[in-house]
């Protein structure tokens, strides 16, 4: 089985008419019991498995293509191929076939077909019942032979007995002759009925005939008589564009003439399958599967040719990356390799890896590292398709490569950090090139196709690298666009050669009046006074977007990474910025980025949000946004909508708490009003849950007292207790023992109401907010007060009055100071107001 005779490849035709690669094995042909016959048998050079089981069956049509390969069709749509190592292999499989067969091993294809049964051969017009007769190649004759090669067409096997007859008599090379005495007689005519006659042999669709056709001495005749459609008024010019305008450049000479003749070959054959030949129609789509064969098959051959050779490619490398190298020349090998590894897609997934392991282990990734970092715009784009597809052959090649190398380079110059770059500068207005990289960057980033081994773990590793290495590159556009800080700027501006568009939009630009809030503009929530910073600029916008774009997906597949990083940077509040520009796509970013941070429901993210403040800007940007119903609109109520929904209770008592009155006016959806429902039923279980405690607590804690009490005055006792019950005193005619003791209960249980709201009145409590400054990476943020009446006990809220509140923001620390109203007050309204009477522990 090792000998390489025998090694073939196995390939199935699918329904795209693209040749599937199966597996490579060792091919022996055996008497199979089971199907009773001789058969051919393909086992798997790698563990043996059977990849093929054909019998060979004496109907079937067999052809023998390019000296190395065996094509047949086993049933109506499955066509099978077995390409050989050898040409020795080959024949000797070739032979067993026809004999089997009972075929003359010569010919390159069985003559199963003329072989039909006599009642296929009474189906058939009489003139088919034996080889067909061509009428001589003569010019005047040419009608004829037109008529008949159309007339055949649509009979499969009246086509096989035609190649049959045209490849006896080498009747193709005499018809080309008559063309070129057709041209040189400007015989219109002819030259018409040769066009007729070339196209109809193209669609007999055999490989046999195509090697002649494709020929170098035959292949320009052909695509001259393609020149003369009938259709066309004036002939087309071909083979001027093959000849003149077609140049065909050598990087490097190609030494080996088989391979020069075979690129040739190829790009020809190609012209004429997507240029010359009309789109097939519905009956003809079939004709050309062979033509279609007959181009992949020698691509896989000049991709191995150019592989095996070695010594050309590092040639081709070292020209590419030395510093002598002309623009010119250098600009040629960056398109080499382009098209190099465009002819590699056609390859199947074993040979496209072995191709891509010897581009890298020639050193492809430096060299790309440097062309990719050039002015010449022609070179970048062609290093970066280049890139492409690399990335989606093997991301985790790229990334073993660029954690390697910042081991011993300085971050500027990493390759990831260098296409990073390249997107953030790209000059297209539309940041075309800009979007490739992005999507490069992000396969390059996903998790889902990092490797897991038992001694390491590319995910941890290459994301720790990233993080540390590469994501303040990538942010940088966003950081800068979003800081005040004008040496921010100049140094962003210096370090990326690039022209940047920083309109710091004017405060009035974004103020807004809304009718229906009763907050003053200094305090409003809609207020865009502290955010003035935004980019104007499309291009810029568009990048920042892409950037966006990137850190979304990096907070829906990274966790602990991202989080670090936007806590550290307080990310958010810079990107909550952008929702100020006049560029709805780009605040629809911002946006997203925030909507997938809250979707993670994770209470790290919750409190980073309620402590910096971070739902302001969103809501300034829906109060902006007016009456308009579109999809920013839409985009944000979905956002609350979906707090509602999750019940996120920390986020819904901040937005309740701190906004409810900017937001109580719209009512076109149930939203707000559902946040401030669950918010009050949130508050009512917990005071309730506050309420029980206190009552188990307080009634031991009474009997301890009353025990101590009781024991000091037993009579005073007596007179003390029994006498309001009788006479049902109010609560300020108590004894002084007794109200000391309600005193010493009430100091225990504020040290459990520190963090609860303060209540103002009989029916109210005060919220105050104050963010501070140093609690945000030094962002300013106004404070916020908001007055929010709590829930009555069967869950509505009851009216109350403004009552004047003094807040007072110490720097470093969140305080609130209340000034309560004073007792005879509160003890007037008790009075009045016998339901509100506090209740014991309240």
């Amino acid at each position: 089985m090792s000998d390489t005779r025998r090694r073939v490849k196995v390939y199935t035709l699918n329904e795209d008419r693209q040749w599937d690669d199966r597996g490579t094995g060792h091919v022996s042909s055996t008497y199979v019991e089971e199907l009773k016959g001789m058969s051919l048998l393909v086992r798997a050079e790698s563990d043996g498995s059977l990849l093929l089981e054909s019998k060979i069956n004496p109907n079937t049509a067999y052809q023998k293509q390019q000296d190395t390969l065996i094509v047949w069709s086993e049933a109506e749509n499955y066509d099978l191929a077995l390409s050989f190592q050898e040409k020795a292999g080959c024949d000797e499989i070739w032979e067993k076939i026809c004999q089997v067969q009972g075929k003359d091993p010569s010919v390159e294809v069985t003559q199963d077909l003329i072989d039909e049964s006599e009642e296929e051969r009474f189906e058939e017009m009489p003139e088919t019942s034996h080889l067909i007769d061509l009428p001589t190649c003569e010019l005047n004759k040419l009608e004829e032979i037109a008529d008949l090669i159309t007339s055949v067409l649509s009979s499969p096997i009246r086509r096989e007995k035609l190649a049959l007859a045209l490849e006896n008599e080498g009747y193709i090379k005499k018809l080309l002759q008559l063309f070129q005495a057709c041209e040189n007689l400007e015989n219109t005519e002819g030259l018409h009925h040769l066009y007729e006659i070339i196209r109809g042999i193209l669609f007999l669709n055999k490989a046999t005939l195509f090697e002649v056709m494709f020929s170098d001495e035959c292949i320009m005749d052909v695509v001259g008589c393609l020149e003369y459609d009938p259709a066309l008024a004036q002939p087309k010019r071909h083979r001027e564009f093959l000849t003149k305008t077609a140049k065909f450049k050598e990087v490097i000479p190609i030494t080996d003439s088989e391979l020069r003749q075979k690129i040739h070959q190829t790009y020809r054959v190609q012209y004429i399958q997507d240029i010359i030949l009309p789109t097939p129609s519905v009956f003809e789509e079939n004709f050309l599967s062979t033509l279609t064969s007959f181009i992949f098959f020698n691509k896989v051959e000049i991709v191995s040719m150019l592989q095996e050779d070695e010594k050309f490619l590092s040639e081709v490398f070292a020209q590419l990356t030395d510093e002598a190298t002309d623009d010119d020349k250098r600009r040629e090998l960056v398109n080499f390799f382009k098209e190099f590894c465009a002819f590699s897609q056609t390859l199947q997934p074993q040979n496209r890896d072995a191709f891509f392991k010897t581009l890298a282990k020639l050193g492809i990734l430096p060299a790309l590292e440097i062309v990719m970092g050039m002015d010449d715009l022609q070179v970048r784009s062609a290093a970066t398709d280049i890139f492409s597809y690399l990335v989606e052959f093997s991301p985790s090649m790229v990334r073993e490569f660029v954690m390697q190398e910042a081991q011993q380079s300085d971050d500027d110059i990493l390759l990831i950090n260098v296409v990073i770059e390249q997107m953030i500068c790209d000059t297209d207005p539309e940041l075309g090139g800009a979007v490739q990289l992005m999507g490069l960057l992000r396969t390059l980033i996903d998790p889902e196709n990092m490797l897991a081994t038992t001694n390491k773990t590319e995910k941890s590793e290459f994301l720790n690298f990233f993080y540390n290495h590469c994501m303040h590159v990538l942010t940088a556009p966003l950081l800068t666009n979003t800081s005040e800080d004008k040496c921010e700027k100049d140094f962003f501006l210096k370090h990326y050669r690039y022209s940047w568009s920083f309109v710091c939009t004017p405060s009035h630009s974004h103020s807004h009046s809304t009718p229906s809030s009763s907050i003053s503009q200094d305090n409003m929530v809609g207020s865009n006074k502290n955010n003035t910073i935004c980019p104007d600029n499309y291009q810029t916008a568009q990048l920042l977007a892409l950037i966006l774009e990137l850190l979304t997906f990096c907070v829906e597949h990274h966790t602990y990474h991202i989080k670090n990083y936007i806590m550290n940077k307080d990310l958010l509040r810079r990107v909550l910025v952008l929702m100020n520009s006049k560029h709805t796509f780009l605040a629809l970013c911002a946006l997203r980025f925030m909507r997938r941070i809250i979707g993670l429901k994770d209470e790290f993210y919750n409190r980073y949000i309620t402590k910096g403040n971070l739902f302001e800007p969103v809501i300034n940007a829906l109060l902006d946004n007016g009456t308009r119903y579109n999809l920013l609109n839409s985009a944000v109520i979905e956002l609350f909508e979906f707090i509602r929904v999750e019940d996120i209770k920390s986020l819904t008592a901040h937005i309740v708490e701190n906004f409810y009155k900017a937001l109580e006016s719209i009512e076109y959806v149930q939203t707000f009003k559902g946040l401030k429902t669950k918010y009050e039923q949130e508050k009512d279980r917990q005071n309730q849950k506050l309420n029980s405690n206190r009552f188990r607590r307080d009634a031991k804690t009474l009997e301890e007292d009353e025990e101590m009490w009781f024991n000091e005055d037993e009579e005073e006792e007596g007179k003390a207790v029994v006498a309001p019950v009788e006479k049902s005193k109010p609560e300020d005619d108590f004894p002084d023992n007794y109200e000391k003791f309600m005193e010493t209960k009430k100091a225990k249980e504020s040290e459990d109401k520190e963090n609860l709201p303060k209540r103002t009145s009989p029916g109210g409590f005060k919220f105050t907010f104050s963010h501070s400054a140093t609690a945000a990476n030094g962002t300013n943020s106004k404070s916020v007060v908001a007055q929010t009446p709590p829930a009555t006990s069967n869950g509505s809220s009851s009216k109350t009055t403004n009552l004047p509140t003094s807040v007072t923001a110490t720097k470093g620390s969140l305080v609130g100071l209340v000034d309560y109203p004073d007792d005879e007050e509160e003890d007037e309204e008790e009075e009045t107001s016998p339901r509100k009477r506090p209740r014991l522990g309240s």
